[in-house]
């Protein structure tokens, strides 16, 4: 996960930024498998997990994956446990993080593994910031659509909705707002941050109930951290936990009085220091080096950036 978390035999992807899951061995199968879910066969690829088999069919029922992403080499973590199966040899396991090995037989409708999936859920829905009528991924979360597709009126362990407990939102940065309320941890920006975009920003910090989003650089809010507002974290967010700037209150309803912001209670405004497009990790060592380049905006390029960058013409002020 983060530093803190690497694999001691998991060399960085760089000298300075931790890995997501990118230094993790492969979990799915090492042979292509005919694997039956609820009585149909399917034949998957090598490298398949019960997950690939079980979306591979029209399944007796619905198996959600909240923390599975399966494109560009994010995850699986098994965090959320919202997609246990049941299978003959080995009865529950989780099905995106479990090989799908030739002779398998699944059952997504069994009792055990349903109740499974709905306790998981719900735990799931315990910790999160359910108002959804003042998120910006409204109608499109997924943690929403399990919850729909579940059926589930009332989480049987409640919900987050104590206004003394909410952090406050990170409205700090121009383009990304953090609601850690809704975060579910499933790593999924943590892997896109480190593994895919390698910026090595984001990590996951803390232990048990204060496990939260963090920043590699021990900074304290998204302005202050080395993000390149990229976006890609806002992009393969499960819920309204990391939402684009401009749609974050796109849902709320429009009351007098009744903000996004308000709806929470705090949130972390931003300085109004004007900031450059350059990460302060990538120019840190230039900076130190270059003093007069820090002079008016502290992460701007150098002349050398601006060289070899393409920033040719950027005089400061906001992202393009």
């Amino acid at each position: 996960m983060s530093s803190e978390h690497a694999h001691e035999d998991a060399p960085p992807l760089t000298e300075e930024i931790a890995p997501g899951t990118a230094a993790d061995p492969a979990v799915g199968g090492t042979e292509r498998a005919t694997v039956t879910v609820d009585g149909t066969p399917v034949t998957v690829e090598a490298g398949a997990t019960l997950l690939d088999a079980v979306e591979a069919v029209d399944t007796d029922e619905y198996v959600p994956a909240l923390c599975s992403y399966d494109r560009q080499e994010i995850g699986p973590r098994s965090e959320c446990r919202t997609c246990m199966v049941e299978t003959e040899a080995e009865g529950i396991v989780p099905a995106c993080s479990h090989p799908a090995e030739d002779g398998m037989s699944v059952s997504t409708d069994a009792e055990a593994a349903a109740q499974a999936r709905d306790v998981n859920l719900d735990l799931v829905l315990s910790n999160h910031n359910l108002r959804c009528t003042t998120c910006g991924k409204n109608g499109r979360c997924e943690l929403q659509d399990a919850s729909i597709e579940q059926e589930v009126e009332e989480p049987r362990y409640g919900v987050l909705d104590e206004r003394d407990e909410y952090e406050p939102l990170d409205d700090t940065s121009s383009f990304i707002q953090i609601d850690r309320n809704k975060c579910i941890l499933c790593n999924r920006c943590v892997e896109a941050c480190n593994d895919v975009q390698v910026e090595g920003v984001l990590r996951m910090e803390g232990s048990g109930q204060d496990t939260r989003i963090g920043f590699q650089s021990d900074a304290e809010t998204m302005e202050d951290s080395t993000c390149v507002s990229c976006g890609h974290c806002a992009t393969v967010c499960p819920t309204g936990s990391l939402v684009e700037k401009g749609i974050e209150d796109a849902t709320t309803i429009p009351i007098p009085g009744f903000t996004q912001k308000n709806s929470v209670g705090k949130a972390i405004e931003s300085s109004g220091e004007t900031k450059g497009p350059m990460t302060p990790k990538k120019r840190d060592t230039d900076r130190r080096e270059d003093p007069d380049a820090a002079a008016s905006t502290p992460n701007a390029p150098s002349a050398d950036d601006v060289a070899t960058d393409g920033w040719a013409g950027f005089e400061g002020g906001e992202w393009p």
